[in-house]
């Protein structure tokens, strides 16, 4: 199958297909095939994890937000909310410098938008503290990833100019960026221009980063850019990424259809060697991480796309753990969140699902009005405080909920102002700094305390 053909393929899939009435979500569709057509999700992901995506992140996509009243809490969270020192209440609308999406490191953000590759912005008082212009263009779904030490890392268009058939194909780099100053500190080009949380991610001492090849990940000295080591796989296999303590890990599968097994791999932080910890059986999507633990998960049964699941938990060892998983209707939202997998249904119903115990411990009303299917809305990540035991949740409307994470009771809801829906828009997001929310909507950023708790 071409890159083009792969590529057509899965945006028509995700766009109108609905595996057991689930429409794979908009902001699914933006990150397998980005706006422009030289983002090409099949040079990053192969038919195996194509298909994957399809037949679980269907199922396990994010979608709508809705509208919900403006009540104050039922009764008491696990904890009070307390602001950290110097928070006031803030709210911002500046075109151009939060768009694509933001990060919280420390008491600062650090945000992507139209204008600005990375903008800094106090999380005290919502004051912008320096900017980075983009290299020509800022359209995408990309923003900072990571902050460590002193330096933050982005991405940036590698080139501004046309290329010589007047066409313009910038292409990708990674950049190191004084976290103080907003200074370049290194670029390294990419192979292509996947900017998800698959391209690059942190590492003990390194970054490991999908350069200089579509089949290798290298380890990059943070503060220069330099490689340390790299690990290459073969030609016909796809290998999706993820990071234990600071460990990093490759979930290889062939790049078909319909493989027959999932190799995961552990590589040395420091040298690079691989060692295979696990084979698991099918083509096993790559959800996230819950403490020390993968979280993979793959469609059951000959069609692959029904409700019936598998979800596995392999440790750094190698020990695994697998337990059927069936969802509850056709489900619009669904996240790994420490040891829990959070859900919300089309039917407005969200359920806490214990990846320790593969029980589910509630399922309740989620507090805010899903929309239409048929919009292709999306519902922003939920977000968890741990210390208040409570899962807040977001719709692109600004309708805010917070169930208590034991019991799924709501303790809290309110409604923001973030502007009109934006359905064609990058994805709304609500985050978390410390017990204060931060909510937003396009350009549109608004700091909150939910006032839950004693």
């Amino acid at each position: 199958m071409t890159t083009e053909r792969a590529e057509e393929k899965v945006r028509e899939t995700l766009n109108a297909v609905a595996l057991d009435r689930v429409r794979a979500p908009a902001n699914l569709v933006e990150q397998v095939v980005r706006r422009r057509s030289r983002r090409r999700f099949s040079q990053a992901a192969g038919a195996a994890v194509a298909v994957a995506a399809i037949s679980v992140g269907a199922v396990f996509g994010f979608g709508g937000g809705g509208a919900a009243g403006h009540d104050r809490p039922v009764r008491p969270a696990t904890s009070p909310a307390t602001p950290p020192e110097g928070w006031e209440p803030w709210q911002s609308n500046r075109p151009g410098a939060s768009e694509r999406g933001c990060l919280v490191a420390g008491s600062a953000l650090y945000c992507g938008g139209s204008e600005y590759d990375v903008a800094k912005i106090d999380a005290n008082t919502g004051k912008r503290l320096w900017t980075l212009k983009v290299n020509r263009e800022g359209d995408g779904i990309d923003h900072p990833f990571a902050v460590r030490d002193g330096v933050a890392y982005a991405y940036r268009n590698h080139t501004a100019e046309n290329g010589p058939d007047g066409d313009y194909a910038g292409g990708t780099d990674l950049m190191a960026v004084d976290a103080d100053t907003g200074d370049v500190l290194w670029k390294v080009e990419m192979p292509q221009d996947d900017r998800t949380a698959q391209a690059a991610m942190l590492i003990d001492g390194a970054v490991l980063a999908n350069t200089p090849s579509v089949r290798t990940m290298s380890a990059l000295d943070p503060l220069t850019g330099k490689e340390k080591w790299r690990h290459t796989w073969d030609k016909g296999t796809v290998c999706q990424r993820a990071v234990l303590s600071g460990v990093p890990y490759l979930a290889c599968l062939p790049d078909v259809e319909k493989p027959e097994a999932t190799e995961v791999l552990r590589l040395d932080p420091a040298t690079g060697s691989a060692t295979k910890i696990a084979t698991l059986p099918g083509g096993q999507q790559l959800m996230g991480t819950t403490g020390d633990r993968l979280v993979l998960i793959a469609a059951q049964g000959e069609g692959g796309g029904g409700k019936d699941l598998r979800l596995t938990t392999v440790s750094g060892s190698g020990e695994r753990v697998s337990r059927p998983y069936r969802t509850v209707g056709a489900t619009a939202a669904s996240e790994v969140i420490g040891g829990h997998l959070i859900s919300v249904s089309w039917q407005g119903k969200a359920s806490a699902y214990s990846l320790t115990t593969g029980k589910t411990l509630w399922t309740r009303p989620v507090g805010v009005t899903l929309p239409s299917q048929d919009t292709m809305q999306n519902l922003p990540s939920p977000v968890v405080s741990a210390g208040q035991g409570v899962v807040y949740f977001f719709s692109p409307t600004g309708d805010l909920s917070g169930l208590d994470l034991r019991t799924g009771e709501q303790v809290w809801r309110d409604h923001v102002g973030t502007g009109e829906e934006r359905p064609r828009g990058g994805a709304p997001q609500l985050l978390l700094y410390g017990d204060v929310l931060v909510a937003r909507n396009g350009s549109t950023m608004l700091s909150l305390l939910p006032r839950v708790g004693g």
